[in-house]
């Protein structure tokens, strides 16, 4: 009976397959089995000057223009371990203990190692199996799991169906997440550009350059560049008006020019004078049907959700941990069908889903597999409710504050797939006199799946008033003067960029809520996302600015680079192939990034001067037999003689000090070595309060 060591991508993933296996380690199937994991990537590439030869060294560590762009082909693509801070201590952590257990347990004679990390999209659970198998220098054979979700059912499943895929290079997903992730990296070029001439025009910002951010910051930079330019011109045209509230128009032709609208309002009435009330005729009343909206991806989620103060980076960080639990479904998936066995299995679950939504269930007679939704394609399934459905909403706010609603909105939207269609009567009619004067609008005969939820209506993007006015039409209507404007640009939003990217066609819904969550964290963010709102910081305008014109910002150009490395993982296309792609970029680009830096003060006006830190005078001292340097002062507080003697004896002293919030207290404190931020200092330490 063979033996496997299983290797899943994250502890809580490694517990799920706990429980569906029926432990640790012991039998399944036909074969025996331990269970480890991993943390997410333990390698990633070097540093572009550690994986070139030595005479190479210098010149691909250089930012310099002059030396791009970089012949890729000069690269090893070695790989090293993970180095991350630790954001509260200030304490380096190395993958390398984790590579080095995972070495030492795959030395006990398994007869295969089981890749069983997440089956994603763009073959990153592939590409990270893969960067640690390598590390450990794996040379036996190695099968693929790949499961839909963390179920019981879905990991029983992927183990008894496992697939050997011990060459890697005819590992199609390996070869695409490779292939991404060395485009990725060789695109850092882009930024060095970027960055380089930015700050040769006195814009100090690293400018983030990448086939989806450039795409996302150069629309909100334009978007917002349209609203400033924007300039209000009023027109008007001879409208008609019934008891009702109905209105009768022309059709607008499509160009610029429309006869009948005029910019002055004084012709605009003497063109009134041209119209009298008539009568209302050829009203019909035609019966229509619309089907439920398409299931939401993670994008679509993310949109709805930002308006009530949820960023991308919550509802991503929530949505992860309720899949860990089974609670919703995988949520890095393209699919935006459910296969006929997903439809199924949630079947028997949709009456406990709905009374913890508050969804009538009389709604939901339409319980037969929909054409547009339910296909017999597909992987992981849209988003969608899991497996685990809960108590109540209440019982989530346990994974994050984006629970309850993100919970709230993938049930309404899959409950409403099992209502009837909306059904309405379309009702048109014209004017006796005037028959090309028409009106037009919708009457609810029956609500059905838009009494559970309407998903269309959600992601909708513009924010015209869509209340339709009831009554009886006519019998006669009136001319009035109708009076508009040319409509002005949309603020920029979680919904506006996440339909742009959608109607474009580019990314994943995951990858487009992965990217934007990206860019709006840390101290090099590119944007500011308030109440789904988005603005642009400093370094997001200088990004900006720096791509107007180029390939990396064009949706045509990401979204033909996202084709190729679906082509590349088919074998379709060869990896060198796809690599050359980056080298066309850069090349096109540089000279128009250069071009666009000269612009930058013309278009933000002169960069801001960032205000020098003050450096704390220091002294030396003998402290424990050895000869230190620290800071004079503490917080504002300059040590005297008599309290540095102190110090140095390895005694307490206290003075007074003001807080961050300008509170006066007392501090008490010794000398002691402290780190911060990884770098070893000595200096006086605040003794802490005690507890109470």
């Amino acid at each position: 009976m063979p033996n496997y060591l299983i290797l899943t991508e994250k502890p809580s993933a490694a517990a799920n397959f706990v429980k569906a296996l029926g432990g640790k380690n012991g039998q399944f199937d036909t074969f025996t089995y331990t269970i480890t994991n991993l943390r997410g990537h333990v390698m990633t590439l070097k540093d572009p000057e550690e994986m070139v030869s030595e005479d190479l060294k210098k010149q691909y560590k250089s930012w310099l223009i002059k030396h791009l762009p970089w012949n890729l082909n000069d690269f090893n693509w070695a790989r090293t371990y993970i180095r991350q801070r630790n954001l509260r201590t200030g304490k380096v952590a190395s993958t390398k203990q984790l590579v080095d257990d995972l070495k030492k347990e795959a030395a006990n004679g398994y007869d295969a190692i089981v890749i069983a990390t997440d089956t994603d999209p763009s073959g990153e659970g592939e590409l990270l199996a893969w960067e640690a198998l390598e590390a450990i220098k794996w040379r036996g054979q190695v099968l693929r799991a790949n499961f839909m979700d963390e179920s019981v059912k879905g990991i029983q499943t992927s183990m008894q169906h496992l697939r050997d895929v011990s060459d890697k290079n005819q590992d199609g997903e390996y070869i695409k997440g490779e292939s991404r992730n060395r485009w990725d990296f060789a695109s850092m070029q882009l930024t060095r550009i970027a960055t380089t001439a930015a700050k040769k025009q006195g814009f100090k910002v690293v400018a983030r350059e990448g086939r989806l951010k450039s795409v996302i910051v150069w629309q909100i930079y334009a978007q917002l560049e349209a609203i400033k330019r924007y300039v209000k011109k009023p027109y008007f045209e001879v409208k008609f008006k019934d008891l009702a509230g109905h209105i009768f128009g022309r059709i607008t032709p499509e160009g610029d020019v429309i006869p009948w609208r005029f910019d002055s309002k004084a012709v605009a009435q003497q063109d009134l004078l041209q119209y009298h009330e008539s009568a209302v005729t050829n009203e019909r009343y035609q019966t229509r049907t619309q089907a439920p909206g398409k299931l939401l991806d993670l994008a679509g989620l993310a949109a709805i959700l930002a308006p009530r103060g949820f960023s991308a980076k919550e509802v991503l960080s929530t949505y992860q941990k309720m899949y860990e639990a089974q609670v919703v479904s995988y949520p890095r998936t393209e699919d935006k069908t459910v296969t006929p066995e997903q439809f199924n299995e949630l079947l028997p679950k949709i009456d406990q889903i709905a009374q913890v939504v508050h969804v009538d269930t009389a709604l939901l007679t339409h319980r037969q597999p929909r054409a547009t939704h339910v296909k017999n394609q597909g992987a992981h399934g849209a988003n969608r409710p899991g497996e685990n459905v809960p108590t109540d909403l209440a019982t989530l706010t346990k994974f994050g504050a984006s629970a309850q609603a993100i919970y709230e909105v993938l049930a309404k939207n899959y409950l409403a797939m099992l209502a009837e269609d909306y059904v309405y009567d379309h009702v048109t009619a014209n004017l006796t006199d005037y028959p090309i004067f028409k009106t037009a609008y919708n009457v609810p005969v029956q609500l059905n799946f838009k009494a559970v939820y309407d998903s269309q209506r959600a992601i909708k993007v513009d924010d015209d008033d869509e209340t339709a006015v009831m009554g009886q039409l006519g019998p006669t209507a009136q001319p009035y003067l109708y009076e508009g404007a040319n409509k002005k640009p949309q603020a920029p939003s979680t919904k506006w960029i996440m339909a742009f990217l959608e109607k474009h066609n580019v990314g994943t819904g995951a990858t487009r809520v992965s990217t934007l969550s990206d860019m709006s964290r840390g101290t090099k963010a590119m944007i500011k996302e308030t109440r789904g709102k988005l603005t642009l910081t400093e370094t997001g305008n200088v990004s900006a600015v720096m791509v107007k014109g180029t390939w990396i910002a064009s949706p045509k150009i990401t979204k033909r680079l996202f084709e190729m490395m679906d082509q590349v993982g088919r074998f379709e296309m060869t990896m060198p192939k796809l690599l050359d792609s980056v080298t066309q970029v850069v090349v096109h680009d540089m000279p128009i990034m250069v071009a666009n830096a000269e612009q930058l003060e013309t278009l933000l006006g002169q960069p801001k001067i960032k205000p020098k830190r003050p450096v704390s005078e220091k002294t030396t001292g003998q402290f424990k037999g050895e000869e230190i340097t620290f800071a004079k002062e503490w917080s504002g507080h300059v040590f005297t003689d008599e309290e540095l003697t102190k110090l140095l004896n390895g005694a307490e002293i206290s003075f007074e000090a003001k807080s961050k919030r300008g509170k006066l207290y007392t501090a008490t404190g010794t000398m002691a070595k402290q780190t911060y931020k990884g770098r070893t200092f000595y200096g006086f330490k605040l003794k802490p309060k005690p507890k109470k």
